[in-house]
C-alpha cells in the first residue's frame, strides 16, 4: 500500500500532467462558486479505513466524475455528502455549511437542494409514473393543485423524452426507462446539485450512452452541478468536465478525461485499457 506521502507525490505529478493550453483544471475553475468542499475526509467501518484523506471541490455548473474500482469508497463519499453516513474526520461543506454542524431540520432542508439518483432509480413499484413524480412535489413542495402537479410532471417527463409513459406502472418500464424516470423524479424539485451513483449500471451500451447524453443535456438545461461516480468509461468520457481517480481511500489524479487517458501512471492507465 502506498504511504500518504507517496499518494500526495503521485497526485501532484498527475495533476501536473492534467494541463492544457489554458492551464490546469483547477486554475480554470478557480473563479467559480464552490458548491461542495471536502478536506481530508475520513470514514471507517470497524477496522477498515475506506476513506483516508479525500479532498475535492465541486464547482458551480460542472460535471465531476469520480472513477474508482468497486469497494474504493465512491458511494461512501456521496452518502457522506447528503448525511446518510457520518464521516469520522475531516471537513465536508455543502453550500458553505459543515454537514456535521447541521441540525436535523437544516439537513433535511439541504437535501431538498441536492438530488441523489440511486443505481436502481428507487422508484415506487406500487405507483404509476405520474404518482412517482408527484410524490416529491406533494411531500416537499406541498403542492396540491392537480393542474399544477400535471404541468410540472409533464414538463419533466418531456425533458427526459418519456411524456407518453405518464400513466404506465413502473413494472412496465425497461431498465433505461426506469433510469430516465428516476432522473426525472430527482430533478423535478430543481436541485442545485446532482449526485449520480453508477447511473448506467445494468444498461446495454445504447441505453447507457443515451443516459450519459441525457445527464449532460439536463445539466445544461437546469444548470446543475453534478458528481457522477462510475466505472463506465464511456459514461465518464461523455459526461465529465473533470475526472478524479479514487484509489485506496484517496484521490491520486485529477484532470480532463483526455488528459488522464494519456497518463503513464499504471494505476490510472488501467482504467483506459
Amino acid at each position: 500500500m502506498n504511504s500518504s506521502n507517496d499518494r500526495e507525490d503521485k497526485a501532484a505529478a498527475n495533476n501536473q500532467e492534467a494541463t492544457d493550453d489554458k492551464g490546469t483544471i483547477n486554475d480554470k475553475a478557480a473563479d467559480r462558486e464552490t458548491m461542495i468542499e471536502i478536506r481530508d475526509l475520513k470514514k471507517e467501518f470497524g477496522d477498515h479505513e475506506v476513506l483516508k484523506d479525500v479532498t475535492l471541490d465541486l464547482h458551480k455548473g460542472e460535471n465531476l466524475v469520480i472513477l474508482g474500482r468497486s469497494g474504493e469508497g465512491k458511494s461512501v463519499t456521496i452518502q457522506c455528502i447528503v448525511g446518510l453516513l457520518e464521516y469520522d474526520g475531516g471537513s465536508l461543506k455543502v453550500f458553505g455549511k459543515e454537514i456535521k454542524d447541521l441540525t436535523e431540520e437544516e439537513l433535511q432542508e439541504m437535501r431538498t437542494k441536492v438530488g441523489f439518483l440511486f443505481q436502481s432509480g428507487a422508484l415506487y413499484d406500487s405507483m404509476s409514473v405520474r404518482e412517482n413524480l408527484e410524490f416529491p412535489l406533494k411531500r416537499v413542495r406541498k403542492i396540491k393543485d392537480p393542474s399544477e402537479l400535471d404541468q410540472k410532471v409533464r414538463e419533466m417527463l418531456a425533458a427526459v423524452g418519456l411524456e407518453d409513459a405518464i400513466d404506465k406502472m413502473t413494472g412496465e418500464l425497461s431498465g433505461g426507462m426506469r433510469k430516465r424516470i428516476g432522473l426525472a423524479r430527482t430533478l423535478i424539485l430543481k436541485p442545485s446539485i446532482m449526485l449520480y451513483d453508477e447511473p448506467t449500471t445494468g444498461l446495454d451500451p445504447i441505453s447507457s450512452r443515451e443516459i450519459s447524453e441525457l445527464i449532460v443535456n439536463l445539466q445544461k438545461k437546469y444548470e446543475t452541478s453534478s458528481i457522477i461516480i462510475t466505472h463506465d468509461m464511456s459514461c465518464a468520457k461523455i459526461t465529465s468536465d473533470r475526472v478524479i481517480v479514487l484509489h485506496e481511500g484517496a484521490f491520486i489524479a485529477e484532470g480532463t478525461y483526455d488528459d488522464l487517458e494519456k497518463s503513464t501512471d499504471e494505476q490510472i492507465h488501467d482504467f483506459f485499457i
